[in-house]
């Protein structure tokens, strides 16, 4: 197909991620992706500041990946979990348990974060209900919060300046405690972590879990806390009862610095939900990891009714297994340090430019944040015209590049945010 009739078929039959159909401004048009650069069709070519939603950190057509999947082609492609196992997916579970917190044992394969959430929901409502406290079937978070697009994630997502709000008569009703205030580096505040506590205490006789995004509430927001809220949530729901999920699916395999974001904090989890990065950007796959206690518990009730079709996909988890083992093998935390300090000195000037509130970097995350919402095609044009390919949102111009980006790519992708910007600035309503 020809440029033209690809943009002419996606036009007539595709509908887009948060997008009206047909869309208002047409697709870029993808023909190939190699290392950091995504080759358009009209001959461009865009270093990719995204990792294709924050998924590809090791960039595109890396040969040990890609050999990974051929070699796995050879064998098997798919076959059903159900009553049956295999070789990639039971490696990948042991790795899984290795790298996580201490004390997540059992992994639970399923194909996309938002139903690793889900599945996340469903243990910790039947293991309540296993251990005689049937009530216990509410969640508590805190506001500024994403966890996925399907029904119980979007519950526990921001109830009101999220993206699910129009739903807010439809889906369960949630605890919300306030968000986490300041930065990553900011004092504890002692009044926020009073309400904190106490907003779980009121609770305790109906909340299931508390689930939250450590360190990094992503979609959401992209804000940073003080890892010092994660241990006070991880005393106040052990003192009662209630289990603790992290949802690292955005932070999960180095991005902030740490394998685990929880690690910044030194707590573990009741649960844990991973996705995205898994796999390196390659295929769809996630995991629910939970403790033995909780998977006793469950399995006492009789089982987790849940099987996606594709759960523990032999391609999926043998390109998993590929994937880490990269990082383990080489220095991802020393290149996720040099990102961080790239970022800090290509973004520094925007801080106190016109139309910038806030501009903080953690890890292999970089973020801009406005006053005043982004104007999308043109914040995206001109970060094309750059040679950077960003999908900024709300009022956030943001980047999560890969971390083999080299200097020379991030200086391009740090422009290509100040283009953005200034861009921003120049459409602002």
């Amino acid at each position: 197909m020809t440029p033209e009739e690809i943009l002419a078929g996606d036009r007539e039959h595709v509908w887009h991620p948060y997008a009206p159909l047909p869309p208002a401004v047409p697709p870029y048009v993808v023909e190939s992706a190699r290392g950091v650069r995504l080759r358009l069709a009209d001959g461009r070519e865009l270093v990719d500041g995204m990792s294709s939603w924050w998924a590809a950190i090791h960039g595109y057509r890396h040969p040990v990946l890609d050999a990974a999947v051929v070699d796995q082609l050879g064998r098997m492609s798919h076959v059903m979990f159900g009553g049956l196992t295999h070789e990639p997916a039971v490696r990948l579970a042991g790795t899984l348990v290795e790298l996580a917190p201490p004390g997540l044992e059992r992994v639970f394969l399923c194909d996309s974060g938002s139903v690793a959430v889900e599945v996340a929901v469903k243990m910790c409502l039947q293991y309540q209900r296993a251990t005689g406290r049937p009530e216990r079937h509410r969640l508590g978070t805190w506001r500024g919060g994403y966890h996925g697009d399907t029904f119980h994630p979007m519950s526990v997502c921001d109830p009101e300046g999220g993206m699910h709000h129009l739903w807010s008569g439809v889906l369960p009703r949630q605890v919300f405690a306030p968000a986490p205030p300041g930065d990553f580096d900011s004092p504890v505040d002692p009044a926020y972590e009073a309400a904190l506590v106490d907003t779980v205490e009121r609770h305790a006789h109906e909340l299931a879990a508390v689930i939250v995004e450590p360190v990094v509430q992503g979609a959401g927001g992209m804000r940073f806390h003080n890892p010092h809220y994660l241990r006070v949530l991880r005393e106040v729901t052990r003192a009662h009862g209630i289990l603790l999920v992290f949802d690292e699916i955005a932070t999960g395999f180095g991005r902030t610095g740490t394998m685990f974001a929880a690690e910044h904090a030194g707590v573990s989890p009741d649960v844990l939900c991973v996705g995205k990065a898994l796999t390196g950007g390659y295929l769809t796959l996630a995991a629910t990891l939970c403790t033995a206690e909780i998977a006793r518990g469950v399995s006492a009730d009789g089982v987790l009714a849940h099987g996606p079709t594709f759960m523990g996909n032999p391609l999926a988890c043998a390109v998993a297994n590929a994937s880490i083992g990269l990082l383990r093998a080489g220095d991802w935390a020393g290149e996720v340090s040099r990102v961080e300090r790239a970022l800090r000195t290509g973004l520094a000037p925007l801080r106190g430019a016109a139309g910038v509130r806030d501009v903080r970097v953690l890890g292999a995350i970089g973020v801009v944040q406005l006053d005043h919402e982004v104007d999308l095609p043109a914040a995206t044009a001109a970060a094309v015209a750059e040679g950077v390919w960003l999908r900024p949102f709300r009022d956030l111009v943001y980047t999560m590049p890969p971390y083999l980006t080299d200097d020379a790519d991030l200086g391009r992708i740090t422009a290509g945010i100040a283009a953005a910007v200034a861009a921003g600035r120049t459409h602002r309503p």
